[in-house]
């Protein structure tokens, strides 16, 4: 590791202890570029596990008493969302407990979630549908629902890991436009999100999130690279060959191997903002795929680790200017509705935080 990377891991990982101290019980959402002042909620919706998940990493920087107190208490505040209708569960539960090794309560509450998960997949449609918690219709795919859910899903017991594969591989062949997804003559190649009718017994491609939406492709080459970890898994719904092929297609069509290392938010649009914490999410998945078998491994490390160098030297704060050091800024949290396109978000915090750390050899990044 750099010494670079090293100075970058100990900014972040600070930054995690600003933050604490700012948001106390609630969950943080997204911080202002000027003066990194965070905008919280209650609960924590769907990125409530981002933030647990940064305070285990942070507990395992510091090896401190006081950071594990701190990231066991912030896990059992999201209990309630296990019961919660949301296929986002995975994002919640798998991000906000990976991380913590062997504790018992982390490990209690991801089991109790996974359980809930697999009661509420649907075998009709092969999936575990996005749910109806955080408003809008029930029956969604979207790809921001398979990563963190396949692992959750593989890990929930005796019929788990065949949901997990049924699940991911649904997803992919709706989401990549592959056969058996939907019976659209779409031109589009990637769909982040397609709703079911039920009385056409059909899918359709939603409008919102659009084509485009880079942080949908780091979203589902993510869960791909998850699963190709978890063979059980990857094999039980086909030919684990098939999600090499869909690690191939979002790297190729969706140029992450050779665009640039910060995307827009929208690949539709270009000169619009960009988004780190797509970048984030795609280095993590790169990290990932480089410790599966195949050739292209070295190269997968090579372009995970660019990718998080630009972060860190063109994206990360170093204190000063009235703002506090280890801020990701750049992220974009909702660019059609012009919310938080230029901010710190807690997605993008932890997934530079997990890079880093595994970087580090802080984590198993196969683990995580």
């Amino acid at each position: 590791m750099s010494a670079a990377t090293g100075r970058a891991l100990a900014a972040v990982m600070e930054r995690v202890a600003v933050t604490a101290a700012e948001v106390g019980d609630r969950f943080p959402l997204y911080a202002d570029p000027a003066d990194g002042r965070w905008t919280t909620t209650g609960r924590g919706s769907w990125t409530g596990g981002f933030w647990a998940g940064l305070l285990w990493l942070r507990a395992r920087y510091t090896g401190a008493e006081s950071d594990r107190l701190a990231a066991t208490a912030c896990t059992a505040r999201l209990a309630p969302w296990a019961g919660a209708d949301t296929a986002t569960r995975g994002l919640i539960f798998w991000y906000g407990t990976a991380a913590a090794g062997d504790d018992a309560e982390a490990a209690a509450i991801r089991a109790r979630a996974a359980g809930a998960c697999l009661a509420a997949c649907d075998p009709d449609l092969g999936i575990l549908p996005w749910g109806d918690a955080l408003g809008g219709p029930r029956l969604l795919a979207r790809v921001d629902a398979v990563p963190g859910t396949v692992a959750l899903l593989a890990g929930a017991g005796p019929g788990g890991p065949a949901a997990a594969a049924s699940h991911l591989h649904r997803h992919l062949d709706l989401c990549l436009g592959r056969p058996g997804g939907t019976d659209d003559d779409a031109s589009e190649w990637f769909r982040p999100a397609l709703r079911f009718e039920t009385d056409s017994a059909r899918w359709r491609p939603c409008a919102d999130p659009p084509p485009g939406w880079s942080r949908g492709r780091a979203w589902l080459l993510l869960a791909v690279a998850d699963a190709m970890l978890r063979p059980a898994a990857a094999g039980a719904a086909g030919d684990p060959a098939r999600l090499a092929d869909a690690a191939a297609l979002l790297l190729t069509r969706g140029e992450l191997l050779t665009g640039p290392p910060v995307p827009p938010a929208d690949t539709a649009l270009p000169d619009g903002p960009r988004d780190t914490s797509a970048a984030a999410i795609t280095a993590v998945a790169l990290l990932k795929l480089a410790r599966t078998p195949g050739p292209r491994a070295e190269q997968y490390a090579l372009r995970g680790a660019e990718i998080l160098d630009r972060l860190i030297r063109s994206h990360l704060t170093g204190g000063g200017g009235g703002r506090p050091a280890g801020m990701l800024l750049d992220g974009c949290y909702d660019a059609a509705a012009r919310s938080a396109v230029r901010h710190e978000l807690v997605w993008g915090d932890f997934f530079l935080a997990l890079g880093l750390a595994a970087l580090h050899g802080l984590v198993d990044i196969t683990r995580v």
